[in-house]
């Protein structure tokens, strides 16, 4: 399964493993919808490619929830962080 779902206290993380692309569209927003967390963090550890459908569903997650909601990314390759930076995620989301 390439989306692992883990809720510590009020976090939801949510970890991608493989490819970050147009086939995880339903399986993403199943793992962030409908759930009542303090934050949301993205755990890129396991991510090795991501490609512009990723960009969506990461905007579509922070429209969903809400510009208040407090989420992270965490863990990037470089070119995966890289890819955030050109793309200015970094306004929208906390990237570590």
């Amino acid at each position: 399964m390439p989306v692992e779902c883990a809720q510590d206290g009020g976090a939801l993380t949510i970890s991608i493993v493989g490819r970050f692309d147009f086939e995880m569209v339903q399986e993403f927003r199943t793992a962030y919808a409908d759930k009542d967390a303090s934050s949301y963090v993205i755990d890129m550890r396991g991510t090795e490619h991501m490609d512009s459908s990723a960009l969506g569903m990461l905007l579509n997650m922070r429209k969903s929830l809400g510009e208040a909601a407090n989420i992270s990314i965490i863990n990037c390759r470089p070119q995966i962080k890289k890819i955030l930076t050109i793309s200015r995620f970094d306004k929208k989301f906390k990237i570590e």
